[in-house]
């Protein structure tokens, strides 16, 4: 009895520690230029400590600071030297990261690219499809406008990724609507004081625009140049999803509407890479993207008609706060994986 005893406790003890699971994960974030990037990052902090609930203790190495392409890459091979099991990254190119994204597959480990699309075939990405983002909130405007009038865009940051993609997909949308006429498509590198000028510039060069096509981290600054201007009644704009924008939207009944870039991406991102890390398998055909390689994640959208059931949800937040949105552990074993 003893001895079936000591086996039992033994095998009890090897399942135990089957179960238990360690894995370092890299955070690599190659711009720092917003709040939402802070949040993403906090983010992605929460579920790793959610992960310890099911037995999986994760380490997280960060880099978070504001580099080129070059110095992301140097901070993704320092991640590599520290054997990390993991890499998610959001890139600031979609094709430089490939040579070293190589690399790490060869190291064995996996690379998980987040709010910006990547070309390598040794990463996957897993976040929203940042093309279709562009034509829900441009098919707002072009519905809002019925079809006609002349509009102007504010763009991010030329040459990012997630811009361009970006870019294409309101490009898109406004080509099927000859009556919609594009004057200008100004870039303010997705800061708001950038956002307000070039919205005063635009409005003094064209006073009688219809609409304004502009993306997240500018809106607020976009906006406040049209209220300062006196054309809140008369502009159609795209928005913001931090709460204080919101609640700005809600108090001067502003005409606007926005696509939802959760924050949570990230940690949609590390959900994805833990459940592969565990060994599981991706369901066929789960790959999409211009590159083959995405697991693209819902887009939530905000408007008139909803604005108040999204500011309840924001209710105690800081002003900077997101409008978020995670894949759960749960919800990201049972749609990916099989």
């Amino acid at each position: 009895m003893k001895t079936i005893m000591a086996a039992v406790g033994a095998l009890a003890l090897m399942t135990a520690s089957a179960l238990a699971q360690d894995y370092t994960i890299g955070l690599s974030n190659g711009w720092v230029g917003s709040e939402w990037r802070t949040q993403m990052i906090d983010e992605a902090k929460a579920a790793a400590e959610a992960w310890k609930e099911r037995g999986v203790n994760i380490e997280l190495v960060i880099q978070s600071s504001d580099v080129d392409v070059q110095g992301q890459i140097g901070a993704v091979r320092n991640m590599m030297n520290q054997g990390v099991d993991a890499i998610i990254i959001n890139p600031n190119s979609p094709t430089a990261f490939d040579p070293v994204f190589a690399q790490a597959a060869g190291a064995g480990i996996l690379v998980v690219a987040t709010d910006a699309e990547v070309s390598s075939s040794d990463a996957i990405y897993v976040g929203i499809d940042q093309t279709d983002w562009a034509r829900k909130s441009a098919q707002w405007l072009a519905d809002t406008l019925k079809g006609k009038g002349s509009i102007v865009t504010i763009n991010g940051v030329a040459g990012n990724p997630a811009n361009e993609m970006r870019v294409a997909g309101y490009r898109e949308v406004f080509s099927k609507y000859p009556d919609i006429k594009v004057l200008n498509e100004a870039n303010a590198n997705w800061d708001q004081a950038q956002g307000q000028q070039t919205m005063q510039n635009l409005l003094a060069t064209y006073p009688d625009i219809d609409g304004v096509w502009v993306q997240d981290g500018m809106a607020a600054g976009a906006w406040r140049a049209i209220d300062a201007a006196g054309k809140t009644d008369t502009i159609a704009a795209t928005g913001e999803i931090r709460k204080d924008f919101m609640d700005l939207w809600s108090s001067k009944h502003l005409n606007s509407g926005a696509s939802v870039n959760p924050p949570g991406v990230m940690a949609s991102a590390l959900n994805v890479a833990v459940l592969k890390l565990q060994g599981k398998e991706f369901k066929d055909g789960i790959f999409a993207g211009k590159y083959g390689n995405a697991i693209y994640i819902p887009i939530p959208f905000v408007d008139n008609d909803n604005l108040a059931d999204n500011l309840k949800a924001a209710e105690g937040k800081p002003g900077y706060w997101s409008i978020t949105d995670t894949v759960s552990i749960d919800d990201a074993e049972k749609n990916y994986f099989k």
